[in-house]
């Protein structure tokens, strides 16, 4: 089991215009894309580097590259809000969409996505929501990466629920979680309080 909860001034600012209720339609993406650059960064900084030669203007230093090859896997239509950020800092990465429908009565979810690209035990996959509530959607992709062969999976969210945390660690025990913010609990309807409401609503209206 492993809980990032970040703790950085600007993600907890804009953590808490993201929350408040008067945050128009193009503030709300704007605050979402800025808090995931901040936990873009914290969730990025242990991918693994390769020395290599580069020749600079003068002469010829050694440095480091990336070595780890990354996937992004947005869930739609939220997750979306977070793609932006992630795609700035590693525009090579690869991208796989995963979209969820949940059941209203049980809150379980069942998920729809298009061409999967492929995926091999040394990809490291990024899962981007901005909320991890009850846990159902995030195990549910969770599973369906290991079943398409990922073995390194990081969730990337804003806020999480005890709800959703206890659920996915309880399922998939090596999964990485990161987080700007752990909220008091889930409600009956599976949304996370005090929470920022419906973020794909929110995001797209």
């Amino acid at each position: 089991m492993s809980l990032h909860v970040i703790e950085h001034p600007l993600l907890s600012d804009r953590i808490s215009k993201l929350r408040d209720k008067n945050t128009s339609k193009t503030n709300f993406a704007a605050y979402l894309d800025q808090a995931s650059t901040i936990l873009a960064a914290f969730s990025t900084k242990n991918l693994a580097l390769q020395p290599c030669k580069v020749e600079t203007p003068l002469e010829t230093t050694s440095c480091f590259i990336l070595r780890d090859q990354v996937i992004l896997v947005p869930i739609l239509r939220a997750g979306l809000g977070m793609l932006k950020s992630f795609q700035s800092l590693i525009p090579e990465a690869q991208i796989l969409f995963l979209g969820a429908t949940r059941d209203e009565k049980t809150l379980q979810a069942t998920l729809y996505h298009g061409q999967i690209p492929k995926i091999s035990p040394h990809h490291r996959v990024f899962l981007l929501d901005p909320m991890l509530a009850t846990g159902s959607t995030a195990k549910r992709a969770v599973e369906f990466l290991k079943e398409n062969g990922a073995l390194s999976i990081r969730i990337v969210c804003c806020i999480a629920s005890p709800e959703g945390i206890k659920a996915v660690h309880h399922a998939h025990k090596e999964i990485e979680i990161f987080t700007g913010c752990v909220d008091r609990e889930v409600d009956s309807r599976g949304f996370i309080l005090p929470g920022l409401g419906d973020a794909g609503d929110r995001l797209y209206g």
